[in-house]
């Protein structure tokens, strides 16, 4: 297994995948304060504030790079947009998940995003398989998952989600290289 010390920064087309910085805290928080955001994401809060972006930019410097890789997701004349991040859980596989703010939606920016961490994943930090999961009520992120790459297994696991307060119904992707 490669051994990664620093934040890897990937460029696609339109966007750079990069660390997120205390610097981006405002931006995060704005965009990730929207509930339509928190309520797809098993992890963050709703609402979701300031210190949250803190924290949350906190932890991704802190991280085990050789297991773990969060990036803020940076669209060319626009700053942060969303963030990506490649986990891995306990007793689990690679799994990715990724945010964009509304403003930013309808416009393939997730599938850039995805498609760029999944082939730096692949070349660069040797991985071979990623699995994914969305919420049963979003199939627009069914949809970029699908563009990526990924394929459904077949299987719903009830997923917690912080901002719901409850679990929900999600549909377990995978994607192999």
């Amino acid at each position: 297994m490669c051994v990664i010390d620093i934040s890897p920064q990937i460029e696609t087309r339109r966007i750079t995948l990069r660390a997120p910085a205390m610097s981006d805290v405002q931006r995060l928080a704005a965009l990730g304060g929207d509930r339509e955001i928190s309520r797809m994401t098993t992890r963050m809060p709703w609402p979701y504030g300031r210190a949250d972006a803190v924290d949350f930019v906190g932890r991704c410097q802190a991280q085990d790079r050789r297991r773990d890789n969060t990036f803020a997701i940076e669209l060319e004349d626009e700053g942060v947009i969303g963030v990506l991040g490649l986990f891995t859980p306990p007793n689990g596989q690679l799994e990715i998940g990724y945010w964009i703010g509304k403003p930013f939606w309808g416009r393939g920016l997730a599938t850039e995003a995805c498609q760029g961490a999944l082939h730096w994943a692949k070349q660069d930090w040797r991985r071979r398989l990623v699995v994914a999961g969305h919420f049963a009520d979003n199939p627009a992120s069914g949809q970029v998952l699908i563009k990526a790459g990924f394929l459904y297994t077949g299987v719903v696991e009830m997923k917690p989600s912080v901002a719901r307060g409850e679990p929900a119904a999600t549909r377990m992707m995978v994607w192999l290289a």
